[in-house]
């Protein structure tokens, strides 16, 4: 993509005020939106170039080997506009690699191929360590919950399995009696002796 010397200027300006926002002109403002409109139009512009070119390389390797020296040249086109060789393209390579030129064109599609394989598969990869960092994460024990703490401590120390010991007395703090300390056990009632004995008596 290549800019003229009014568009340059535009674009300078543009972007001293991304830098250091300040009101601009009028003229200013309607220069960056034809700027936008026209990069707008080059972007879409060299979107159906190159379907263009990749419908006619489909084309033209269809009519292999007829069509050698056309293909050859259309895909070079295509991998100078970024286009990524299928296996489609590595077959009809293989196929013609009698040929220098396709030997050498296939070289080079080779490379770019593997090339795209590896970073496909670093995105995928990228994209699931997340998921298998939260997956695979050890859980953490609830010491709170019976079992936990006093569990994993050999059941040592006062205090039931899952409880806190209890606290002792702060110095001349008097501890709080039990229930049993304040309200004595009830004495069960003497059963009366036999008749037998009471006769006896």
């Amino acid at each position: 993509m290549a800019f003229s010397a009014d568009e340059l200027r535009v674009l300078r300006r543009a972007l001293a005020t991304a830098l250091n926002p300040a009101p601009l002109q009028d003229d200013d403002v309607q220069d960056c939106l034809r700027l936008a409109e026209s990069v707008d139009e080059t972007v879409a512009e060299a979107g159906r170039l190159r379907a263009f070119l990749l419908a006619d390389l489909v084309r033209y390797r269809q009519a292999l080997p007829g069509s050698l020296t056309g293909y050859l040249e259309l895909l070079q086109d295509a991998l100078a506009a970024g286009y990524d060789p299928g296996a489609d393209d590595l077959a009809a390579l293989r196929a013609l690699r009698a040929n220098p030129a396709a030997g050498a064109l296939l070289a080079r599609c080779q490379v770019l191929a593997e090339r795209s394989v590896r970073a496909r598969l670093a995105r995928v990869a990228q994209a699931q360590a997340p998921v298998r960092a939260v997956s695979g994460a050890p859980r953490a024990r609830l010491l709170a919950l019976p079992g936990g703490r006093a569990a994993a401590d050999g059941g040592s120390g006062p205090g039931t399995p899952g409880k806190p010991a209890p606290k002792p007395p702060a110095p001349g703090e008097r501890p709080v009696p039990k229930p049993s300390e304040v309200f004595p056990p009830r004495r069960r009632p003497v059963p009366p002796p036999p008749p037998e004995e009471r006769v006896a008596g």
